[in-house]
This record gives C-alpha cells, structure tokens and sequence, in this order.
C-alpha cells in the first residue's frame, strides 16, 4: 500500500482529528501544566548515549527494546527528509521513559529496498537483540505504509519462533490511532510531531501563502490537512503523547504475554565475556 492510499482509506479518521481538536484539546482528563509530555528526549533511554552499566539496569528493569524505522523521504518543503523514522525515535524514547526500556537507534532502511536482502538483516538485528537479553522487541515505522509492517514481522518471526522473546510490528499510531492521534503525509499531524519534538526543524516559512495541493501529488507533495491551518506543537503534544502511552502499555501486555520464567532480562552482565556489541 503506497502512502497516497493509506492517506485515502484514513482520511476521515485525519479529518475528524481537525474537527474534534483543532488545537487538539485532551477532551476528559487535560492533564496540569506540569504534567504534561515535554518534548525533551532523555539520553538515558537512547541506546546511543547509554553506559555499560545503564544498558544493563535499564534491561534487568523491564527487558524490552523499541527499534524505530523509517526513511528518507519528500516530506514538503518544511519538514525534514528523515521526518518518519525521526518522529517513530522521538515517540518510542517517551515510551521508554514511562514504561522503561530502552531504544536502539533510527534505522532508514524500508520495503522499498529488495526484501529478499534486507529481511535476513532486519532478523540479524534482532537476534542480536535478543542475545543481549531482551524479552520484547517492537519495531515501530514512521512511514505509514503496510509494507513496513510486514518487512519487520517478517524478520521478526525467526526470531520469536522459540518463545522466549515476544515482538512486533507497528505504525508509531497504529494502537493509539482516532481524533487526537492519527498520521498524514507532511500535513497536519507530521507536522505538528515536529513543532514538539524538533521545532528548530520545522520551517513553515518555505510554504509560503499561496495555493498548495494537499493530495500527496507535485508539486507540493503533502496529503493532509493544511499544516498552515491546523499544525502546532499541542497538537503534536497531544499525539505523541498517546502513541508513546499506547505502545509502552503493548510493551507490557508483550512482556506479560510470555512464560513467567522468560519475563526476565536473558544475559549476565553486560561485560567482555558476556556482552560486546550487537
């Protein structure tokens, strides 16, 4: 399914997210100021940033591990090219800062590389994972297409086949998706993760005030609803917030979903002898 479809099958669920929120408002339960998500992206979660002994704590704690995808790709003349995987790494890092976990760094690679090549990578990956002790891998895609699903629960079966880890494939909104949660191409909703998480990235200067077309077509490139109009970073707040909370509570259904005695982190130390690299 190319993204102009998935925009077409979901155009209503994106445009009742206008219509109910156009600031996105948190209907029931607008938490306090102080409560709310902040869109600062904690290094101590980040597989990247992470020492020896945080990678291991953070693992004997809740032994899962978030992979983000995604691609570069046109995304406007406002958004970055590595918008997808960017915006996937940005909500899965709040999933692990709520539910704990850790997140393994953005891979670009997508369904329109030769699968027959790239899946055996993608299962390496994750068996490398899975030999570092974790017990739930989720490989969630910023690029809203199926064929992402599919790469990565296709990579990811070898490696679950004995069930002593669990995983999965998503789109960063595929459990949270409805009026306050939802995707679109450089539109509405991609924009407005981005006025959040990165807003030094975001130039909405470059779409000038003129005409632009919203049907995923050149030359604007966009499906959605005007960013002009109806982006900002509430309502990037908002989204992210309920795709992080959604996808942290599917990392413990997973967790809890797999024998008792395989719910805990499967290695001895992150140390030479035991551990190296993955």
């Amino acid at each position: 399914m190319k993204r102009r479809d998935f925009l077409g099958t979901n155009m209503l669920a994106l445009a009742g997210g206008a219509l109910a929120a156009g600031g996105a408002n948190a209907a029931d339960g607008q938490s306090d100021e102080n409560d709310r998500i902040q869109s600062q992206l904690s290094p101590n979660v980040q597989m990247q940033f992470m020492r020896p002994a945080q990678l291991e704590a953070a693992g004997r704690k809740f032994p899962v591990v978030y992979v983000p995808f995604g691609l570069i790709e046109w995304h406007g003349l406002h958004l970055p090219l590595g918008n997808d995987a960017i915006k996937a790494h940005g909500i899965l890092v709040k999933s692990a800062e709520k539910f704990g976990g850790v997140v393994y760094p953005p891979v670009y690679f997508h369904d329109g590389f030769r699968q027959e090549h790239l899946v055996p990578v993608l299962t390496d990956l994750f068996n490398r994972l899975k030999r570092t002790g974790y017990r739930v891998i989720i490989g969630a895609s910023g690029h809203n297409i199926r064929g992402q699903i599919d790469m990565i629960n296709k990579a990811l079966e070898p490696v679950t086949a004995d069930g002593n880890v669990t995983g999965i494939g998503i789109w960063e909104i595929t459990l949270s998706r409805g009026l306050e949660s939802a995707s679109d191409h450089a539109a509405k909703w991609e924009t407005s993760n981005m006025m959040f998480l990165y807003p030094d990235l975001v130039d909405m200067s470059e779409l000038g005030d003129g005409p632009i077309n919203l049907d995923m077509k050149p030359p604007s490139g966009i499906g959605g609803l005007d960013p002009r109009k109806h982006a900002s970073a509430e309502v990037g707040r908002r989204n992210v917030e309920l795709a992080s909370e959604a996808i942290g509570r599917k990392a413990q259904e997973l967790l809890a979903s797999l024998p008792e005695n395989q719910r805990s982190f499967n290695l001895e130390s992150v140390s030479p002898g035991n551990w190296w690299l993955i």
